[in-house]
């Protein structure tokens, strides 16, 4: 009996002393009683977490060109392709004794931007220097706002097609945790053959604004949608061309994988992704690397990964830097930034035209797509997929809006034509709604001559199809050439009707038995006698009093 009262303390060095090379050897040692029987106690059961699958974890980092003549610290012009090294000052080659001089347009750009992101402007905020050390970087640092930045805590509601047609529009929104205004660096040119890299400096000290948006979005399709909306309300304000092929809208991704109500997981940066088709892709793509990574029990390593587009794969790049790696230090060149709320803020002998005043410039604010969609919906009765494909279309609103006044045609039947028949043939043929060959007054005559039953529907397909090869010749024009124009002589039409029903004896019999669906059959044999001609009211008069 005393050797049941062995303490807990004898057992634990007992267990010390077993060679680690027989570790099994545990197993022959009795449990260590508790206050309960063992055959009382209960397993533990699984966490909730446990049982549910691993799900993406989404986080993006933009960096908005701002669309400003000069750049963000120097006077020097901001052009695209321009011969290289051409657009540089002293200052953006970092000469000494050179000093910054801030751009306002660059601020009102980031407020206007903030404010349509519903942001709380910083009145003051301040900017630091970022160090590291890349050869387009000539001082070695970049300046950025790292401890206070112009505007924070916003957030962008944005809709994609979901379900599973999808067919569902899905609105979702994801918050805004700051925008910032930052130098762009230069490029960095690599040249293969000869084993070099060539620096071009025109793009150093380029004026952008960096968004940060919070891990809130689940799939590359939800950042892809976010990213979109965010371009839409961009090239809206006017603050960024948002032009991804020419660098204007630069996306970094952050990226990781866990099961809902666990932790977050370790994250990668996906960087510099050009293209919103290319983010969805880079995304999943990462999502699905991390997923397997993790279930078959290798680490996920927090690095940077670039996203190669050939492979739709994401490759390493280099280990992801540390905060303290970029040695942040307040930017000694440059005082506070300061923005007032309204006129009456403003301190005494201060000029209201050289400041920067919020409430201008909160006045100045644009029509913003979510308020478009909504006006196209209350305006022309048309469903809010509808509005969606019309304002995320570049140019399709105005186009839509165009044919609107010029056509007597409800709304719900225009549209059709507008988000089927064109924004069709633009896409099979990668144009843009500029680059259509039918102008919204030419689509309005096609119309017209519909609705008043001068060519049928199918007809008018197929002089929208000729109209759009032959890029000029009018809807009239092509109806009388390929004389496509409805039949609505009676006898000429009781003539083909007669023939059809001659022809087709147990149709004629199932309808004067009361099959009525067999009619249709019939109108079908007499459009095609006159290939799509024949007026169909009048058709379906005749073939009725035929089959009686």
């Amino acid at each position: 009996m005393a050797a049941s009262r062995v303490t807990a303390n004898e057992i634990f060095l007992n267990i010390k002393q077993i060679p680690t090379r027989y570790p099994k050897a545990l197993c022959l040692f009795r449990q260590i009683s508790t206050s309960r029987p063992h055959y009382d106690q209960q397993p533990e059961p699984k966490s909730k977490s446990a049982s549910q699958p691993l799900v993406g974890v989404v986080g993006l980092e933009i960096h908005a060109q701002i669309n400003s003549n000069t750049k963000l610290f120097s006077g020097s012009p901001v052009r695209f392709s321009a011969p290289p090294n051409s657009l540089v000052s002293f200052f953006d080659a970092s000469l000494p004794g050179t000093l910054p001089m801030l751009n306002r347009r660059c601020v009102e750009a980031a407020v206007m931007t903030g404010l349509a992101l519903n942001c709380t402007i910083n009145k003051k905020s301040y900017f630091d220097r970022k160090h590291y050390f890349y050869a387009d970087l000539p001082a070695g640092y970049q300046i950025t706002q790292q401890r206070r930045p112009i505007a924070v805590d916003g957030v962008l509601t944005y809709s994609y097609f979901g379900g599973k047609k999808r067919s569902q529009m899905i609105r979702k929104s994801v918050q805004i945790k700051q925008i910032q205004l930052e130098q762009d660096s230069g490029k960095s040119l690599h040249d293969d053959d000869r084993s070099q890299t060539l620096i071009d400096l025109n793009r150093a000290g380029v004026g952008l604004m960096e968004l940060v948006m919070e891990p809130d979005m689940k799939s590359g399709e939800e950042a892809a949608a976010a990213v979109r909306e965010l371009q839409l309300i961009l090239q809206a304000l006017g603050t960024c061309q948002g032009n991804m092929s020419e660098g204007q809208l630069r996306v970094d991704a952050n990226v990781s994988v866990h099961r809902p109500g666990e932790p977050l997981g370790i994250r990668t940066e996906v960087k510099n992704i050009n293209s919103i088709r290319y983010l969805a892709r880079a995304i999943d793509y990462e999502i699905l690397r991390q997923i397997d990574a993790v279930q078959s029990g290798r680490a996920v390593q927090n690095e940077t990964r670039a996203y190669d587009s050939k492979s739709g794969e994401t490759v390493p790049m280099r280990e992801k830097e540390g905060l303290q790696d970029y040695r942040f230090m307040p930017e000694p060149n440059l005082p506070a930034l300061i923005v007032y709320e309204d006129n009456a803020s403003l301190p005494t002998g201060i000029d209201p035209s050289q400041a920067v005043v919020v409430q201008k410039i909160k006045d100045r604010l644009p029509e913003l797509p979510g308020v478009k969609r909504d006006r196209l919906v209350q305006t022309y009765g048309i469903l809010p997929e509808h509005s969606f494909t019309l304002v995320n279309e570049d140019g399709l609103m105005e186009y839509f809006e165009t044919l609107m006044k010029t056509t007597q045609r409800e709304p719900r039947k225009v549209i059709g034509w507008v988000t089927n028949e064109l924004l069709g043939h633009l896409k099979q043929r990668d144009m843009s709604v500029s680059q259509s060959p039918i102008s919204p007054a030419h689509l309005a005559e096609l119309l017209k001559l519909q609705e008043t039953g001068r060519i049928s529907s199918s007809a008018a397909k197929q002089v929208f199809q000729e109209m759009w090869r032959s890029g000029g010749k009018t809807a009239w024009q092509i109806v009388q050439e390929q004389e496509l124009g409805l039949v609505h002589d009676s006898a000429q039409l009781h003539s083909i009707c007669q023939k059809v029903v001659d022809s087709h004896p147990d149709e004629v019999h199932a309808v004067r038995n009361g099959n009525k669906k067999v009619l249709n059959k019939l109108i079908g044999l007499v459009q095609k006698e006159t290939k799509g001609r024949a007026d169909p009211v009048l058709v379906k008069e005749i073939l009725q009093q035929m089959t009686q």
